[in-house]
């Protein structure tokens, strides 16, 4: 099997016979932003930890770094919402936070001996444009005072377009941010009253104006599919919409019901939530949509323009995933900042104080902030890189596993291979002799499925009991 995959192809999907068939795979798995995933990590890693490993951190000069800052403050409170967000119109807080995330920037560029030039910087929350056009301009000089971008560097930021003004958008673009991705979720007024977000399209379609007339290189915008009240008629209206707006790129994710994080989404179940057949119908009608009005599907839950470095990354076989999504950035390590952020290192992961007050505290006094974290084992990379290529590419090329890895997908994972034979006999996944894989296009829609057998720590998770994760159809 070619490590280079051809563009997915959804016309080549039986509707009638994915809506017969994948409500039987309707389970719970994680997203595999990371490997291992989250709730494995540890609070026996602490700050002493992730100091040592800051120590090592840096890599080749050539090989770049990427930067996530972590702005949690919201004015309102979206029902649907389980990220880390404080929600308030106090401005001492923010001011506070800038006060701290400043400390913060300093005392991690100090833990390291050397820091590449970094090849990309992205904001999210939370709202970065909660902060004035000021506060966006200070926190872009702190962070790229003590970590210098590249030339051509790709600087992201998450926004709300019911609190991004012109102002914000010239602040953005003066300090060098090129893309934007402006939270819309549904334009229907009645399912916007149910997860307490009115935002009419008119002024969604203003931002996208604003960012173009300024210059931004990207305007991309986020959906969900499966909220309360959505129907078939209501989100072809909100996908008629998203096409005549013509962003760049779209992220459309299936709703996550995880009442256990976040407790506001209880009720949902009361106000017509979708169920797993009717949330497969909308993920189904989004993905004809979009690829009929020209987008190319990206790995899980994202679609790009043919002519954008994402699908040709795709084509390439070098699309890479990490905590802020699908990206080029390919062997570059990731440091987070600000409450709950993740930093992604060579050697594993360090995961900062979720708490505002505690983080605050720690980092201010000019301590690391870490919460918990992970070291990698050789294992763990191998299966990760099996989890990613999946992800990323729908396919794992079993004679490059051997090059990686020094040995045969079928001398180290057996029993993970046995258990796709269901999945091929439905045709979700396509087997070779060595162990290799492709899945197919109507598998493609269960990613999360397939990635899941492959995770060596999931079993013990589901043994546990506890609710971990969202439904994967």
């Amino acid at each position: 099997m070619s490590a280079v995959v051809p563009l997915p192809d959804p016309t080549a999907i039986d509707l009638a016979r994915a809506e017969a068939l994948l409500p039987g795979y309707v389970t719970t798995a994680p997203r595999y932003t990371s490997y291992p995933t989250v709730p494995v990590w540890s609070e026996s890693y602490g700050p002493e930890a992730f100091q040592e490993d800051l120590a090592r951190a840096g890599g080749a000069p050539d090989e770049g770094l990427s930067l996530y800052v972590h702005v949690p403050f919201c004015r309102s409170l979206c029902h649907f919402c389980a990220c880390n967000r404080v929600v308030t119109r106090d401005p001492e807080r923010p001011a506070r936070y800038l006060d701290t995330i400043e400390r913060e920037i300093a005392t991690l560029r100090s833990a390291m001996p050397r820091a590449p030039a970094a090849s990309q910087l992205h904001w999210g929350g939370g709202t970065p444009t909660h902060l004035a056009p000021d506060a966006v301009r200070r926190l872009f000089r702190a962070v790229t005072d003590a970590f210098p971008l590249a030339p051509g560097a790709e600087v992201s930021i998450e926004v709300d377009p019911r609190v991004t003004t012109q102002a914000h958008v010239e602040a953005l673009r003066e300090c060098g941010f090129d893309r934007i991705s402006l939270g819309v979720q549904d334009f229907d007024p009645r399912v916007q009253a149910a997860i307490h977000r009115l935002q009419p399209a008119e002024q969604t379609a203003r931002l996208v104006d604003a960012a173009r007339r300024a210059g931004f290189a990207s305007v991309n915008l986020d959906l969900i599919y499966g909220l309360p009240f959505q129907t078939l008629a209501s989100f072809t209206n909100t996908l008629d919409t998203v096409v005549a707006l013509a962003p760049d790129r779209l992220a459309v994710y299936g709703y996550a019901h995880v009442t256990w994080v976040a407790k506001q989404q209880r009720g949902f179940e009361r106000q017509d939530l979708p169920d797993p057949a009717a949330r497969l119908r909308l993920q189904l009608l989004a993905l004809r949509r979009l690829v009929e009005a020209g987008w190319v599907p990206i790995g899980m839950d994202h679609f790009a323009r043919r002519e954008d470095e994402l699908t040709r990354a795709l084509g390439a076989g070098t699309l890479r995933r990490n905590f802020m999504g699908y990206t080029t950035q390919a062997g570059v390590e990731l440091l987070g900042f600000g409450p709950s952020a993740i930093s992604e290192l060579r050697t594993g992961y360090a995961q900062s104080q979720r708490d505002l007050g505690t983080w605050q505290r720690e980092a201010g006094a000019g301590r690391l902030a870490t919460w918990r974290g992970h070291r990698l084992s050789a294992e763990d990379r191998a299966r990760g890189w099996i989890i990613a290529r999946l992800l990323c590419h729908g396919a794992v090329d079993g004679a490059e596993y051997r090059r990686r890895f020094g040995a045969t997908l079928r001398e180290r994972h057996a029993p993970e291979l046995a258990r796709l034979a269901p999945l091929e006999a439905d045709g979700l996944v396509l087997c070779e002799p060595d162990g290799g894989f492709q899945v197919t296009p109507l598998g493609r829609l269960l990613l999360r499925n397939v990635a899941a057998l492959f995770d060596a720590y999931l079993p013990e998770q589901q043994r546990s009991g506890a609710a971990r994760f969202s439904r994967t159809v």
